[in-house]
């Protein structure tokens, strides 16, 4: 046992012997699974084994968020599984184990007809979601894959209940694992645009905004979930080192890479979290470090405003969506030795700075000064949590008056920010 793992039974020893007096626990949960500390890459194990031990112990506050979390997960339990392989029709190149989704903002501008099926050309139109890239495509298929693994591992990992993890497990096995509707660990196809581009360097967004959330599913159920196997736990671990290779050398992985906005700090999300579920401490150190100079610096600025954000129709939206990235990437730091929150820039540039920028909006005191086609103020609740915990006295004063996003707050039993206005669908 390493000496954290010591140190962490040895606080929950402590804490037990202070809550004797509380209720009965929801629901006994293995014994493995009580004691096992699971490696989570964006979520803090520890926390989350603590947390766990206050339930146990009857915490009335973790007991009412655990019923909303179980409430969530129930509604996964009749749906699915989801694969890639029942889509109307393959990713260009035919292959119906490629992933294939379609660029969010763009329209046909023609009416279609025989000789024109898709209207083209497509147009731009920032913002505005094209209601034909929900079918078709396996764009929102992949987003309840991703959610309902997570809803589910989380659910089993604090009430011990084992359709729990059943379903996690079938969920994960059907879309990356079985041979007959496993996907492909690339993403080739991602975003296409109808008559104009078969696939994107953007399309790895589609992963990058939510795939630290199934890593951190992975590794909840393998602190002992039934029906989960070594030769589950294997399989996914070769498919998240061939995901991983093919996000480093692939064309597409290097023009996301470079990307001045939210999508090169999302891939810098995905490229550690990846390098850390899969061993590569040393990459996803790198990663995290060189955010500092190369993400934070230049793309926020001196008074926490991120310009190439506020450019945007939505500009609340995506400047809340960044730092769903720069937060989960400081937790990944976290793990591997670096202080994300503690970077300054030249000009004072800090992830501090660009969450208090949202303060006087996400407490509803002023109006959002920019422009914003759906204003929900509750997007940013998540992210002002993180700044919070991370020692922001500010945003620590502003969480009374956050608004709790649709289905309640659950920062208590996953605190990692989650994008709580999505607008996939």
């Amino acid at each position: 046992m390493s000496a954290r793992s010591r140190l962490c039974v040895a606080l929950v020893t402590v804490l037990a012997a202070f809550t004797t007096g509380f209720a009965a626990p929801v629901a006994a949960a293995p014994a493995a699974a009580r004691t096992s500390v699971p490696r989570t890459a964006v979520l803090d194990g520890d926390r989350l084994h603590l947390t766990k031990a206050r339930l146990d112990k009857g915490d009335p506050q973790l007991r009412r968020a655990v019923r909303t979390l179980t409430a969530r997960a129930d509604t996964w339990l009749d749906q699915g599984p989801w694969t890639v392989v029942d889509k109307p029709r393959p990713a260009p190149g035919g292959d119906v184990h490629d992933y294939l989704s379609q660029a969010p903002y763009w329209w046909p501008s023609r009416t279609p007809t025989a000789d024109n099926p898709w209207g083209c050309p497509y147009v731009q139109r920032d913002g505005q979601r094209n209601p034909e890239v929900d079918s078709g495509t396996d764009r929102q298929d992949v987003e309840k894959t991703f959610d309902s693994a997570y809803d589910l591992s989380l659910a089993w990992y604090y009430t011990g209940e084992k359709r729990y993890a059943r379903k996690a497990g079938q969920v994960l096995r059907t879309w990356f694992l079985d041979p007959a509707t496993r996907m492909n660990p690339t993403l080739d196809h991602a975003q296409f645009i109808p008559c104009k581009y078969d696939g994107r360097a953007i399309g790895i967004i589609d992963f990058s905004q939510s795939y630290t959330a199934v890593l951190d599913a992975i590794a909840l159920l393998d602190t002992g979930a039934p029906g989960w196997s070594g030769k589950d736990r294997t399989g996914m671990a070769r498919w998240n080192a061939d995901f991983l290779g093919w996000l480093k050398d692939s064309d597409f992985g290097r023009q996301e890479g470079a990307a001045a906005n939210n999508h090169g700090t999302f891939y810098d999300l995905l490229l550690a979290g990846l390098a850390y579920a899969t061993g590569d401490r040393a990459l996803a150190r790198r990663t995290v470090l060189d955010a500092r100079s190369k993400r934070i610096a230049p793309q926020i600025a001196a008074d926490g405003s991120q310009p190439q954000e506020l450019a945007r129709t939505r500009s609340w939206h995506y400047s809340t969506f960044d730092l769903v990235a720069y937060t989960r990437l400081a937790a990944i730091g976290r793990h591997v030795g670096v202080d994300l929150w503690a970077y300054r820039g030249p000009d004072g540039q800090s992830l501090f700075k660009a969450v208090d920028y949202l303060l006087p909006a996400a407490t509803g005191t002023v109006a959002w000064p920019h422009p914003e086609l759906e204003f929900l103020r509750y997007a940013a609740t998540d992210v002002v949590h993180a700044a919070a915990d991370a020692g922001d006295a500010r945003a620590r004063t502003a969480v009374p008056a956050l608004e709790a996003p649709p289905g309640g707050d659950l920062w208590a039993l996953r605190p990692a920010a989650e994008q709580l206005d999505s607008i996939t669908g």
